[in-house]
């Protein structure tokens, strides 16, 4: 579909993402924060406690840790259907691989947004001047392994490219076409016996994660004064299994996330990304620092054999009004056919007042799967994914 205006682009670019205006500040190649996977999409988008596929890649490495075998994954979604646009769209391909030497996990992702075709024009003119095409996508590589037989530990290292424009507009001596690097770093908790008051040994049934993503060097696309910093975000998250027979398992999900983007001061200057990690916590009253931090939850049941399961998915995502305003409930589904999986998440906002024609409302995300070699079921049992 032909767009006329840049000004339509930057709008579907950042909307459904985080509202930066009275947040921590604004921040380039927002797509990084897209919830990639269906199934973690069908749990309110949470995942940084579960963490048992090959999308523990972007919720949180240090889970691939205990997982084993090899296992593969593509999603597809059409982003922001209120839109209307058939080419915004993205497709998200996922790998890992337990290797024994290396007593670990490897992996890899593709993350690819596709935001179509644009119509260029002239700086004092509409008539068109030939077409463009805009994208982002990044390729992240990483390891996980154990450092204890309860905690894991995982790392992430990601090329990030970012194609706005092919040519330089007005008296811009550059074009828009932006590369940088940035990494994450991750841990994971999953005690194999834990004695509580009143709930007794939840062992293998807890698991707790925290995941510090997109770490790395400002972006920018013609002039390096005018870099904007990539969205660095911590994500601490819990997984408890409510209940398990040999047919039935329920879980719970909770996950907290807050950008660490330093806001510019007076002389337009910001931290430096490794300054921002903590100096994005403090940089405004507590009680503000709590209201920007975006809660999501959910909860999957899943019921079968080993040979054949399936599952179904429900979750919420609050943001603070003050700080973007997202709310929506999730529905999810899946299946899983020996080596075969299938999943789907639905969001919806029609539920609340002011969720009717919301840019996320009626989003769908695909995902298929292939794990082998004792993919769905890891050391010790939980989560063990289906």
């Amino acid at each position: 579909m032909k767009k006329i205006v840049m000004l339509m682009f930057i709008l579907v670019t950042v909307a459904g993402l985080d509202n930066y205006v009275k947040a921590q500040g604004e921040a380039a190649v927002p797509f990084l924060l897209l919830a990639p996977d269906s199934r973690a999409g069908g749990l309110g988008e949470s995942g940084t406690g579960l963490a048992d596929n090959s999308a523990a890649i972007f919720w949180n490495p240090a889970g691939l840790a205990f997982q084993k075998g090899t296992e593969i994954s593509i999603t597809h979604s059409n982003w922001l259907p209120q839109f209307g646009l058939d080419d915004l769209f993205y497709d998200y391909l996922t790998y890992r691989q337990y290797i024994d030497d290396l007593d670990g996990n490897i992996s890899a992702s593709i993350t690819y947004m596709n935001f179509g075709e644009f119509i260029r024009t002239g700086e004092d003119s509409p008539d068109p001047l030939g077409t463009f095409r805009s994208f982002d996508a990044a390729l992240t590589l990483g390891y996980a392994t154990k450092v204890h037989p309860d905690w894991g530990l995982g790392f992430n290292f990601r090329i990030i490219h970012s194609r706005l424009s092919d040519k330089p507009t007005a008296g811009e001596k550059g074009v828009g076409v932006a590369t940088s690097v940035s990494f994450d770093i991750a841990g994971m908790w999953r005690p194999a016996k834990l004695e509580l008051p009143l709930l007794g040994d939840i062992g293998n049934k807890f698991s707790l994660g925290m995941n510090l993503s997109n770490i790395g060097p400002a972006i920018y696309y013609i002039d390096q004064a005018q870099a904007d910093p990539i969205p660095t975000n911590f994500r601490l998250g819990m997984a408890f299994r409510l209940f398990e027979d040999e047919y039935n398992s329920l879980t719970y999900t909770l996950d907290f996330s807050k950008l660490l983007v330093d806001r510019p001061d007076s002389n337009k200057t910001r931290a430096k990304f490794y300054e921002a990690i903590f100096t994005a916590w403090f940089d405004d009253t507590f009680n503000e620092e709590l209201r920007d931090i975006v809660t999501s939850m959910g909860l999957e049941y899943w019921y079968g054999s080993e040979d054949f399961k399936f599952a179904f998915r429900t979750g919420f995502f609050y943001e603070d009004p003050a700080y973007g305003n997202r709310k929506f409930i999730t529905l999810g589904a899946g299946i899983r056919y020996d080596l075969y999986g299938f999943d789907f998440g639905y969001i919806t906002t029609d539920v609340f007042k002011d969720g009717e024609n919301h840019p996320l409302s009626d989003t769908l995300r695909f995902t298929l799967l292939i794990g082998w070699g004792g993919a769905y079921t890891n050391q010790k049992g939980f989560p063990r994914g289906i």
